[in-house]
């Protein structure tokens, strides 16, 4: 039997978890430059991990826009774990973060191709479709109330 925990990215292990997730999904699949993947919200956003048996597996993380707002954002799944809902526990821990903290929606940038993806977990798109890191994007949004 497969067991899968999420929670908050404790120490630096599981911080140093998180951006190998992180390197390997979009810095090594994708081709994102490593100088793009990291970023100045990294150090106040909330890490969530994704453990499938005590091995690391999947992240996301929250960052709270200060508007009541927060914005989901650099989520990935190593690919032997897709496909098995852990992308989806992953959207509605953040949300569930995002409701502890008193915020009243939240907001991603979502690649084109996982657009049927977050709409399946009550994601609207809006606005045009840019580019991030070479990689066209949508800007969605969904309330928490």
């Amino acid at each position: 039997m497969t067991t899968t925990e999420i929670r908050p990215a404790r120490g630096e292990r599981d911080r140093a978890a998180v951006f190998v997730i992180r390197g390997a999904v979009f810095v090594a699949e994708q081709k994102v430059p490593i100088e793009e993947e990291w970023d100045e919200r990294d150090p106040a956003a909330e890490h969530l991990l994704a453990l499938v048996d005590g091995v690391p597996a999947g992240t996301v993380r929250l960052v709270d826009q200060g508007d009541g707002t927060g914005l989901l954002g650099r989520m990935a799944v190593l690919p032997e774990r897709r496909g098995a809902g852990l992308g989806a526990a992953l959207v509605r821990a953040v949300e569930d973060r995002a409701r502890a903290r008193g915020l009243r929606a939240v907001e991603l940038h979502a690649q084109t191709h996982a657009l049927g993806f977050y709409e399946r977990l009550g994601y609207a798109a809006h606005g045009e479709e840019f580019l991030d890191a070479g990689i066209p994007h949508r800007h969605m949004v969904r309330d928490l109330a």
